[in-house]
């Protein structure tokens, strides 16, 4: 996608919906591309949305340790929307910069204490490394579940083109050159935050962790809550960067909806 971006000389594909017009014309190539965009930056969005719930209900429950009154995680879900409310009114992707950097410093030191504090832990007593399934289909659908956390982890790709938009570029000087250096980092980053959480975390509880190990985890109490509100830092970065991505294009389908 990153070649794709200045492949016709004289022009670039700012957006997936350009890319998909080229090829395929200008409204075929709308009604082919926009919907299945949009069914993934809204997927991954409620994805986000639930995440930072979770961990603000975590951080939560780690503080009041049993003495504030339960809160439902609904509610904490609408605390983490009601922030968007806000960034939602940047303009675009460069004003949300500082926003992305925060994201990002936040999710290396989060999945640092993950498994430094499961290193901590050490490992169960009866920790059990079989699969959770134990009838055919449950091991079916938790190998494509599994393959599904895989490509979210290293998402990115629906939204690459839009990214690479905000990086100038000239005949000699073309952006899938700085891009192609920003993606090789981004994905070294990646694998580094998550793989030790993935091998470490597994070691540790085996197959009883959660998905989001922070939530497996209670003590100590000031670094899981500090760990938690990093995560809800760093979902918030991601969402609006899959927001302000997909609010130009579902503009361009509402207009060809109306024709």
């Amino acid at each position: 996608m990153v070649e794709m971006h200045e492949m016709v000389p004289g022009k670039r594909f700012d957006r997936y919906h350009e890319l998909g017009q080229h090829a395929f014309g200008d409204k075929l190539g709308l009604w082919i591309v926009v919907p299945q965009q949009l069914i993934v930056e809204v997927g991954v969005n409620i994805v986000y949305m639930v995440t930072g719930g979770r961990s603000l209900k975590k951080f939560h429950d780690v503080i009041c340790d049993g003495k504030c009154k339960d809160i439902k995680l609904t509610f904490f879900i609408m605390i983490f929307a009601s922030v968007h409310f806000v960034l939602s009114q940047l303009p675009n992707l460069n004003s949300i910069s500082g926003v992305s950097l925060a994201a990002a410093v936040m999710s290396l030191s989060y999945s640092t204490i993950a498994w430094g504090a499961s290193v901590d832990k050490g490992k169960m007593v009866d920790v059990d490394y079989n699969l959770r399934a134990t009838t055919t289909p449950g091991k079916v659908f938790g190998f494509f579940g599994a393959l599904g956390e895989v490509a979210f982890a290293y998402a990115g790709h629906n939204v690459v083109l839009e990214i690479q938009a905000t990086i100038p570029s000239t005949p000699e000087k073309p952006s899938k050159k700085p891009m192609w250096k920003g993606v090789v980092v981004a994905y070294i980053v990646v694998a580094l935050c998550y793989f030790p959480v993935a091998l470490i975390g597994y070691w540790a509880f085996g197959n009883s962790v959660d998905d989001n190990i922070l939530i497996t985890l209670n003590k100590p109490t000031w670094l899981i809550a500090t760990a938690n509100m990093m995560v809800v830092i760093h979902v918030i970065g991601s969402y609006q960067v899959h927001t302000h991505t997909h609010i130009p294009t579902n503009l361009f389908a509402i207009h060809i909806y109306k024709l």
